[in-house]
């Protein structure tokens, strides 16, 4: 059963639960995508749950972007990452992709319920940080050019912390 969370905009336009077995924010994300779309300091938080618990008050209000991107040849396509945010006050609320249809992650930012202090950081994308931001990278922290191996879920319960 997780834990419940309890997220939404700045401007109350958007509220939502979702459940959760992995609440710890440790991921920081320095892709273009997050880091201009919902990354202030230079990163994007996400976190995990389980997508058919995603409650939502105020659909109308939705946004949903799908990032232009490219690949190593340089061809242009349309990511399949549905990134949701307020239409009314601009906050980032979740990225979901129907690759993972059983998921949501939703920016930890967006989530107003007290969330567990992480005991190390996982620093992903590095390759694409802006260049003015020196990462906080601290003993014990990992860090990735790119995506780590290891899952959300994996890096939970590789540390005891998954929560049923």
């Amino acid at each position: 059963m997780g834990v419940m969370l309890k997220g939404g905009c700045r401007c109350g336009a958007v509220v939502f639960t979702v459940e959760s077995h992995t609440p710890h924010p440790y991921q920081l994300c320095y892709c273009t995508i997050c880091r201009k779309t919902a990354g202030g300091g230079g990163f994007a938080i996400n976190i995990m749950g389980v997508a058919d618990t995603l409650e939502i008050e105020g659909k109308d209000a939705l946004g949903i972007y799908n990032a232009e991107m490219e690949d190593h040849k340089g061809r242009c396509y349309t990511s399949s990452g549905q990134r949701h945010f307020c239409r009314s006050c601009g906050s980032a609320l979740w990225m979901s992709d129907p690759s993972w249809p059983d998921l949501v992650h939703p920016f930890a930012s967006a989530i107003d319920s007290d969330l567990p202090v992480p005991p190390a950081k996982t620093h992903l994308m590095l390759r694409f940080k802006a260049s003015w931001l020196e990462p906080d990278i601290a003993p014990g922290d990992l860090t990735f050019d790119e995506y780590p191996e290891e899952s959300i879920e994996d890096w939970h319960r590789s540390r005891g912390l998954w929560i049923d």
